[in-house]
Formats: C-alpha cells, structure tokens, sequence
C-alpha cells in the first residue's frame, strides 16, 4: 500500500491505473477507523481496481467549540487498517496541502444544508460548506469513477451526491449500510468519548429509531406518532434530542406521512461528551438510488 502526502504523489501514483482505464473508487475519512468504515472499504475493494482513502481531519468542518483538537487520531492504526481491508492508496495531507495560504474558495449546496445537522443555530455556519469543499477538492485530486460514504451521515450524502450532480462530477456516489454494535449503537469515532454508563445510554438512539420504524409497520401513516414513539424511548434514557425529525429522504423537506417514499427518519443527541448522529430510511430503497 502506498502513501500520498501531496496531491503531486497521488497523481504519481494513479498514472498508471488513469491510463489502463482502470475503475478508481475514492473512500473518504477522518481517521480513527471503526468497522464503518471497513465496510465501505469493503464495498470498494469488490466494485473499484483501485481503491484510494483519503485520510485527513478537515478543520473546515468543525465549528467554533467543537472537537477539533480532541478528535481521535492514530495515523499508524488507520494505516495498518487500511492495508489489511486492501487499500491501494491512501491520501495523508497536511492541512496546508488542502489549505494553502492565501485558499479563499469554498463550495456550498443551497437548499439541503440548512436543516438538521446544518442548522446553523445548532453547529454554527459552515458546516456542510467544509464537507462539500474538501470532497469537491478530493474529487478533482483523485478522480475517482465511485465515491463511497455511509448512510450514518445520511445528510452528507444526500448534499454530496447533489453537489456531484450539480457540478457535473463524473462520480456515483454510493451509500453503504450503517454498521451498528450488537446492541444496535451506530459505529463512530466519537463513540471513543463515552464511558461504560454513557455508552449505555447511547444505545437509545437506535431504540429510537426503531420504534419509529415499528409504528411504521403496524399501520401507522402519520410522521409524528412514529417521531412521538421515538421521543418516549429518548425520554426514558434521559436524553433530550438535538433535533428528532422526518424528512424526505430526497431533497430533505419536512415530511408529513408515509407515503411510500423514502423518508430520513434522523436524530441527533448529546450523550455526555459526545455529539451523535443516527438515522434510519423508512419506506422505498433508502439513500441507494
């Protein structure tokens, strides 16, 4: 397996596939690799010739307050990981590689990133225009025919398979299944933060979301019984959400009932220190179209 530090490295190294026209399938990540991201590894490695990871802490994404600094980091761990799911390539820049001095560009999806975890009064401004910057800059260094993200983040793939349409990025985006522990907690780095009691707790997140899904199946239509079956298991966990919504699962507007659609039931909760995200997608095929 090869490292790139630069974006003159990585195009070094993908010379030779580009000009066998070999498929080139892109995973980007943060680091602190759990089985969430193996899985997506997994999905490029049977899809992709070449698989390339990006590797890189976008403080472009963080807001004022958040946990930049504390975010979990073993490069030498993630390396290791990666060699073994059969990662040809992986892309390590500095923060200076990404932003250089004088780097004043930024790309932004209007109408999808100002709800949910883009609420600006929630996250502060910029969230999203950071995710959707470094992906569109990852785009062009790499090149790669599929882009691999996990339905975990349902919001970020819903606003980066836009942004690829919008901007004509020859790139499918495909969303792969959340990978959930034994007791149904979505995997995420942050998970690393909470102690065995918070760990606990955690796990209502999921409980949430299923209890939505079981007022789906046993006949219910409207939204906000499913979202009142899911506050009442946050509740008796002792958490207070972030946000508790329904939305299409499309283009992110409020949905009002099940109507065959698919429907992002998402949620976001503070759990001691950590700041989670879970969803599940009601009705249709979810986020794989």
């Amino acid at each position: 397996m090869n490292v790139a530090r630069d974006k003159l490295e990585l195009r070094e190294a993908l010379a030779a596939a580009r000009r066998d026209g070999r498929t080139i399938g892109l995973v980007p990540t943060m680091g602190a690799l759990h089985d969430g991201h193996l899985a997506l590894l997994t999905a490029a490695r049977e899809r992709c010739d070449v698989v390339v990871m990006s590797l890189f802490v976008n403080p472009a994404q963080f807001a004022p307050g958040e946990d930049l600094e504390a975010y979990p980091r073993d490069e030498a761990r993630d390396l290791e990981l990666a060699a073994e799911a059969g990662v040809d390539l992986v892309f390590a820049p500095s923060a200076t590689e990404v932003y250089p001095s004088g780097f004043s560009t930024s790309v932004e999806v209007a109408g999808l990133t100002e709800v949910l975890d883009g609420d600006p009064q929630r996250r502060g401004p910029g969230h999203f225009r950071g995710v959707t910057t470094v992906v569109a800059k990852l785009f062009n260094a790499v090149g790669p025919e599929l882009a691999f993200f996990g339905q975990k983040d349902a919001q970020q793939a819903v606003v980066i398979r836009r942004m690829a349409r919008d901007l004509d990025f020859p790139v499918e985006i495909v969303v792969v299944p959340t990978v959930r522990e034994p007791d149904g907690l979505a995997m995420s780095s942050r998970n690393a933060y909470l102690d065995p009691a918070e760990r606990e707790r955690a796990a209502a997140l999921s409980r949430a979301l299923r209890a939505a899904e079981r007022a789906v199946e046993a006949g219910e239509t409207s939204t906000e019984p499913a979202l009142a079956a899911a506050r009442a298991e946050l509740a008796a966990a002792g958490i207070e959400p972030e946000y508790l919504e329904a939305r299409d699962a499309e283009d992110l507007t409020p949905a009002r009932n099940f109507n065959g659609r698919p429907i992002l039931v998402a949620v976001a909760a503070r759990v001691g220190p950590a700041r989670l995200i879970d969803n599940v997608v009601i009705g249709g095929t979810g986020l794989r179209d």
